[in-house]
């Protein structure tokens, strides 16, 4: 455990479902003005969400609910083909309105954090995920403005890969490289192409091209 956690108790949690263990960590953003209001918004039982861990703009980190608890933070989502992702994951909401960058204490202090949960529980950089990954459409966080590219440089997320089809691909080609790589939610083709490109490429638009069928991060 890192020592500089402060904690900050939820009552928004449960026991994880099915004997479930953390496979997962989910990363979210806050969406809120100040770390301070998110804070009491996943303390407040009427809000029913929380997560496990806050860390702050500044770097401070926040524990809402013990580790081996199920926190209320992933909603309705599938990933791999599994669902119930609360109950499989472990969440860290990120204190950011999600139009701006992610400070860098704040990155130094999530990299910190991943490597502890991902030692404890044998968490391979493949799973670590954003929201948007399991619940496309519904969700968009971490957003654009997450460098996902530097976690995957360190190990600390999957670095993906590429599907060559030889040709501009079809949107049935796509679907399936996309699925392949975890994106099995069920949704249409313009959901999905707009959230695997959260993931690794927020800076393409347009229609489906070639380049969308990689699927990784390219240092």
């Amino acid at each position: 455990m890192l020592a500089d956690v402060t904690l900050r108790p939820s009552p928004n949690f449960g026991v994880r479902r099915n004997g479930l263990k953390p496979s997962l960590i989910v990363l979210h953003y806050t969406a809120m003005d100040s770390a301070a209001s998110a804070l009491d918004r996943l303390c407040d039982a009427a809000s029913e969400v929380s997560a496990h861990y806050l860390i702050t703009g500044r770097g401070k980190t926040y524990q809402l609910v013990a580790e081996d608890q199920r926190a209320w933070h992933a909603g309705q989502g599938e990933w791999h083909g599994l669902d119930d992702v609360n109950s499989r994951s472990i969440g860290i909401e990120l204190d950011n309105r999600g139009n701006h960058p992610f400070s860098e204490p704040q990155m130094v202090t999530l990299e910190a954090l991943l490597r502890d949960i991902m030692n404890r529980w044998h968490i391979p950089p493949s799973g670590v995920i954003g929201h948007s990954d399991i619940a496309p459409g519904r969700k968009i966080d971490p957003g654009p403005r997450f460098d996902w590219a530097r976690l995957a440089r360190v190990n600390l997320a999957g670095a993906g890969g590429s599907f060559d089809t030889g040709a501009t691909p079809s949107s049935a080609q796509f679907s399936s490289a996309a699925q392949a790589a975890g994106f099995t939610a069920k949704v249409d083709i313009d959901t999905l192409l707009a959230s695997t490109r959260l993931r690794f490429a927020p800076w393409r638009q347009g229609p489906l091209c070639a380049a969308d069928m990689d699927l990784c991060h390219k240092f």
